[in-house]
């Protein structure tokens, strides 16, 4: 994960992130849940903007899971992240994979500045709720997207079932997380999250649940939003 800035990034979240990354691309170890959600983020990708030929940049890319498939769906991508270790991980694993995927070690705002506008496509998954100022994160992902071009995010919802879900259930009974990943008074309401988009320019097209099927252990999109959502944003034209 990644925060927007060095101010807006909270060194206890870096450092835990770092601490897994050794983890990142075992699918049964501590990122199994991002393994098991990354196909239904891309479905909801291809589903509400499409990936082939966008320029893309993905915002907290920790070790590249989603950068990759969204290179072998014929994006051009480059993953961004403040913590190190999961950026080495990340470009290992590309060069591994045989991928050309560009991965630096720089906060949205350093990077809006030198690309402004610079991309088709802007992703953010599972890190708003990780950063101390979450809004000026937002604000940052909409100034590196083009006009016309599209913003889009996951994050978890701020309700009891959600709880109830992603600690309670997740973190302490089913062990899939490790503890202390998630701070539920850090989760985002679907409209706190609208409000923040407006205010940086960025009209909210489509929010879209995601379920999980325990039994399979896979996501599915969803019109329940109460646990994890996804939210399509896309930048005004002028």
């Amino acid at each position: 994960m990644s925060g927007a800035t060095t101010e807006n990034a909270d060194p206890a979240e870096l450092r835990k992130f770092d601490a897994i990354a050794h983890e990142w691309w075992d699918p049964a170890g501590s990122s199994r849940p991002l393994h098991e959600l990354n196909p239904a983020r891309v479905e909801y990708l291809e589903r509400t903007v499409g990936l082939a030929g966008k320029t893309i940049v993905d915002v907290g890319c920790g070790g590249g899971i989603l950068c990759e498939a969204m290179v072998r769906a014929g994006g051009h991508v480059l993953g961004i992240d403040l913590a190190p270790s999961v950026i080495e991980v990340a470009r290992a694993h590309a060069a591994g994979s045989g991928l050309e995927i560009d991965y630096r070690s720089i906060t949205a705002e350093a990077l809006s500045a030198e690309r402004p506008g610079g991309f088709d496509l802007v992703t953010c998954m599972e890190m708003l709720e990780h950063v101390p100022d979450p809004a000026s994160t937002l604000a940052a992902l909409a100034a590196l997207v083009r006009p016309g071009g599209d913003v889009v995010v996951s994050t978890l919802n701020r309700t009891w079932v959600s709880f109830l879900v992603a600690i309670i259930g997740a973190e302490y009974l089913a062990r899939a997380l490790p503890r202390g990943t998630h701070d539920y008074l850090k989760f985002i309401r679907p409209s706190e999250l609208a409000r923040w988009g407006r205010t940086a320019g960025l009209v909210l097209r489509d929010l879209t649940g995601v379920g999980y099927d325990p039994i399979t252990r896979s996501f599915g999109l969803s019109r329940h939003a109460a646990v994890n959502y996804l939210a399509h944003f896309r930048r005004a034209d002028s």
